[in-house]
């Protein structure tokens, strides 16, 4: 099947190559046809434009006339329409005016009427005002009365509550003296009795004390001089120790000193080792991948390892450039697939190694023969590109290679431009109409047409760059050889002084030896010593001191007992004049209480009276407003009326002087509208002769406007046939490189039957194509992974077979393990039982323990029940017994499994902590038992247990953050008794 796939789709790269070379062709030249008739539109809507300009132009000088006229006439008619309405307005003024005057005659009855009546509103008016503003004088009199004795009344209230709050505060104060005082005296009382009876022992044991002073303060005085005879010794001999210790410190440490020089070194050369093995890891396998070629295709790979045979092989294209760092992104880009094309010197090597790749079906390859490849005329840039923003040169100049590959690298990157930045690319793309291939120094790739290629660049591969990270490569690994030489010899000589000052050192240890005996001697001797002298020291101040201290104590409770004396009689006249006060405030309180009550009442009555006052004041206050607005309404109507009697008269002369203006001014109105719109004809007949005159320019401009739409039209679909017939070819091209690595000019090189017709050659596209698809899918490397598949499926299997045959022996283990465990679990199962009742009566004191196996359960998986009698109880689960009674129930169990295999060492975290006494001292005797064979350390805070054990340690805490270890030997103590 993949043999077959490979040979269908060798056809298919035939036919499709045939395919392509006819369809790029023939959409070539229909290009060419688009852009002559794009150029001969161009011409004729440039003419059409022309005269469609002159047209307009005529057109405009007749419409600006015509405006002129338009703007006359409507200024005209305009001034017509305002006489008119002007006239209008003076014949209505006139009928307005007549009416007026005859109004204005019937008004002068109504004036002396309303007079009247006004004169008589405004003297009720001011009636009702006076008796208002007499009453309310009246009710503020009587509230100021108020007011100043409410004030009065409150002011007593305010003092009775004064003295009322200070004699309770008073009064207060006098109850806690006396409970204070009560409470002070019978804590004395019971204070005087400790001190009288710590008087008396205090006197006994000060002559005590006196007899020991005296005892210990000769042996004192012995002691110091012993001390100080034993501190000569020992200073000499130190003082000669500390000469020999500073001067072998000084050598050790000159050899330290040089040690960590030493592992400094080592360290360094140890960075530099593994530097240099990094760098030559590197760079074999950078060479490794070089002479394998990994990163190219197998088909490559196969005509590369024939190049020691064939001299025409000069290696891939990446092998025959050199690029610096900066540029290699952009480079790789813009070569592509093409970077693995294979450079030969002539086409007859080519010709050998294609037959080479089909007779061993290795795949496809490109070859570059020196002797055919030509780089396309014209594609030189102009200098107005090469000096554009951004532009750094054509994309060829920047790999260097021998004179000989010239025109190969001009083939591949002739016509690829490079530019600094994405944003500069696309503005040069622009202003060449996309006509340009541009590629970035980050990697991003511009095609002719306007596509773009870009993203993060990732090539694992580095095909450019490899050759020149071997060389950086070569030259570090270089440099970490003479960098270890060196810090070989420096850690040589370091070592030879290391030596020296040992051996020096050794000598003086020597030395040191026979005055450290002496010195320890002398040493043990002072403390010996000075531990005599500070013991009878410490022992005489210890005395002296209790003496001070209860010669002190002494003193101080006398003078505490009188103080006692002192006070208990001075709390009995406190607690009688607190007495006597408190009775006579309470009396004064109870008066001025009553008093309070009866200045409250008075104070809530008053404000009661002063509010309703001050209610029938707001309600005059209302009515005097209101009445002041009603009277005023009517002296501004009375003053109103007045006025217009007074101006009557004069108002009607007045109207009919106007009455003769209006009549006069509507006749010159009439007499100016005939003329206006003589004139208004006059100028419409001109005005109509002039829009006949462009009648003819309208169909003329439509002519020319119909002409130019249908050109735009067929420029519009001619540009857009264009670009379809460019997407088409740019299409095919694309699939071509996607699918073969091909373009037009590398498909020439193809030899094609062209004597099979177009759409034969399509229909065998078609044919191969199904058959292909027919195949399904297919792995092209069957072969070799079918006998990888081979060997792994032989290896499986071997290692299957043999973990079946160690299941079937494990199966039969584990049976026989089971069997094994349950008899040994019965057996051991029996004796805990019996083991377990015997410790249990033990610790007990009587009573019954056993254990039993949940029924019907596999013994292996079986739970266990606990049943305890202790004396004087039923026999029940162990559960329901108290908390202490558990807890013994369970070391019964724990001491019966160590009974029947004891271990040797065992601990024991306050397992007898909820016991009683009686059952710990039982706990602790058993336990005694036990240690026969096991060493048993247990934590406790129990006094039974630590009474029966061996040794006893504590931790104890004397200073703050410093814990200390106390320890007591039973065993040892016991002996030495």
């Amino acid at each position: 099947k993949a043999k077959e796939y490979l040979e269908l789709k060798n056809s298919l790269k035939t036919y499709e190559i045939g395919l392509f070379r006819m369809d790029y062709e023939s959409l070539q030249a229909e290009i060419e046809e688009i852009n002559k008739n794009i150029e001969n539109t161009n011409s004729e809507i440039e003419k059409a434009k022309q005269e469609l300009e002159k047209s307009k132009n005529k057109y405009e000088e007749v419409q600006n006339k015509i405006r002129e006229f338009d703007q006359e006439i409507d200024r005209k008619k305009e001034r017509v329409n305002q006489d008119k309405l002007l006239m209008a307005n003076f014949e209505s003024e006139v009928k307005v005016q007549k009416e007026r005057i005859i109004s204005e005659n019937k008004g002068k009855e109504y004036y002396k009427e309303r007079l009247e009546s006004l004169t008589e509103s405004k003297k009720a008016a001011n009636d009702e005002v006076n008796k208002h503003k007499k009453d309310q004088e009246d009710l503020l009199k009587e509230l100021k009365k108020l007011e100043e004795k409410e004030e009065k009344i409150k002011k007593e209230l305010e003092d009775v509550e004064k003295k009322i709050t200070e004699k309770e505060i008073e009064q207060n104060e006098q109850n806690e003296a006396v409970l204070d005082a009560k409470e002070e005296s019978q804590t004395l009382l019971i204070d005087r009795q400790k001190i009288k009876s710590l008087l008396e022992q205090s006197n006994i044991k000060k002559s005590e004390l006196t007899q020991k002073i005296i005892s210990n303060k000769s042996a004192v005085s012995t002691a110091v001089q012993n001390m100080n005879k034993e501190k000569e010794e020992y200073d000499s001999v130190k003082k000669e120790l500390d000469g020999q210790y500073i001067a072998r410190k000084e050598k050790l440490s000159a050899a330290e000193k040089n040690r960590s020089n030493i592992n400094k070194l080592r360290e360094k050369m140890q960075a530099a080792q593994e530097k240099y093995h990094q760098s030559k890891s590197k760079l074999d396998t950078f060479k490794n991948m070089a002479e394998r070629y990994e990163g190219y295709g197998q088909s490559i790979r196969r005509i590369m390892e024939q190049k020691s045979k064939n001299e025409g092989l000069l290696g891939v294209v990446a092998d025959i450039i050199r690029v610096d760092d900066e540029y290699e992104v952009a480079i790789e880009t813009a070569l592509g697939g093409n970077i693995q094309n294979i450079v030969t010197e002539d086409e007859a090597t080519a010709k050998k190694m294609i037959s080479f790749l089909k007779k061993n079906h290795f795949g496809r390859a490109t070859f570059l023969p020196l002797t055919n490849v030509t780089p396309k005329e014209g594609e030189a840039f102009k200098e107005k590109v090469l000096s554009a923003k951004g532009v750094l040169g054509k994309a060829s100049d920047f790999a260097d290679r021998e004179k000989k590959y010239d025109k190969v690298v001009e083939y591949l990157l002739g016509r690829y431009l490079l530019v600094d930045t994405l944003d500069n690319a696309l503005e040069l793309n622009k202003k060449n109409h996309f006509s340009l291939r541009i590629v970035t120094l980050e990697g991003e790739l511009l095609n002719p047409g306007g596509s773009m290629s870009g993203g993060a660049f990732k090539n694992n591969s580095n095909l450019l760059g490899r050759k020149r990270e071997m060389e950086i490569l070569e030259k570090d690994i270089e440099n970490a050889k003479d960098e270890i030489k060196n810090i070989k010899k420096e850690i040589e000589e370091k070592n030879l002084e290391i030596n020296k000052f040992m051996s020096e050192a050794e000598k003086i240890a020597e030395d040191m030896k026979d005055l450290e005996i002496k010195k320890n001697t002398a040493k043990i001797k002072y403390d010996q010593a000075v531990e005599e002298k500070d013991q009878k020291e410490k022992e005489y101040l210890t005395i002296l001191n209790d003496s001070k201290n209860i010669e002190s104590d002494k003193n101080k409770f006398q003078n505490e007992y009188e103080k006692i004396e002192e006070q208990l009689k001075t709390n009995e006249k406190i607690e009688e004049q607190a007495s006597q006060t408190i009775e006579k405030l309470q009396a004064q309180l109870e008066k001025d209480h009553d008093k309070q009550i009866e200045l409250s009442d008075q104070v809530n009555q008053l404000r009661l009276d002063i509010s309703t006052l001050q209610q029938k004041s707001d309600f005059i206050n209302t009515n005097i407003e209101r009445v002041m607005s009603d009277l005023r309404e009517v002296e501004d109507e009375y003053n109103k009326v007045l006025d217009e009697e007074t101006n009557s008269d004069s108002t009607v002369q007045k109207m009919q002087e106007e009455i003769v203006g209006f009549e006069k001014k509507h006749k010159e109105l009439g007499k100016e509208i005939q003329t206006l719109l003589l004139e208004i004809e006059k100028q419409e007949k001109e005005k109509q002769k002039s829009i006949e005159s462009q009648k003819d320019f309208f169909e003329e401009r439509d002519r020319l406007m119909n002409h130019s739409n249908e050109l735009d039209k067929e420029f519009f679909r001619l540009n857009s046939r264009k670009t379809n017939v460019e997407e088409k070819r740019e299409g095919k091209v694309n699939y071509m490189w996607n699918e073969y690595e091909l373009t037009y000019h590398g498909v020439k090189d193809f030899e094609i039957d062209e004597s099979i017709s177009y759409t034969r050659m399509k229909s065998n596209v078609s044919e191969t194509k199904s058959k292909i698809k027919g195949l399904g899918p297919v792995n092209v490397n069957a072969i070799e992974d079918y006998k990888e598949v081979s060997e792994r499926y032989n290896l499986l299997k071997t290692q299957h077979d043999d973990l079946i045959e160690s299941e079937e022996a494990l199966k039969k283990i584990i049976s026989e393990l089971d069997g094994e465990m349950r008899k040994q679990f019965n057996e051991k199962f029996k004796d805990i039982q019996k083991q377990f009742d015997k410790v249990f009566r033990e610790l007990f004191g009587g009573g019954k323990g056993t254990l039993e196996l949940v029924e019907d359960e596999d013994v292996l998986e079986a739970g266990i029940m606990i049943n305890a009698q202790p004396p004087g109880k039923k026999l029940g689960n162990m559960m329901q017994l108290s908390g202490g009674e558990k807890a013994l129930t369970a070391i019964a169990l724990l001491f019966a499994i160590q009974n029947l295999k004891p271990s040797p060492f065992c601990l024991l975290d306050e397992i007898e902590a909820a016991l009683d006494d009686s059952n710990v001292k039982r706990y602790a005797k058993y336990l005694n038992k036990l240690k026969k064979n096991t060493q048993f350390i247990v934590i406790t805070h129990r006094k039974g247990t630590m009474e029966a054990t061996d040794a006893l340690y504590g931790i104890t805490m004397q200073e703050k953050g410093v814990s200390k270890l106390v320890s007591v030997n039973f065993v040892e103590d016991q002996l030495d008794e």
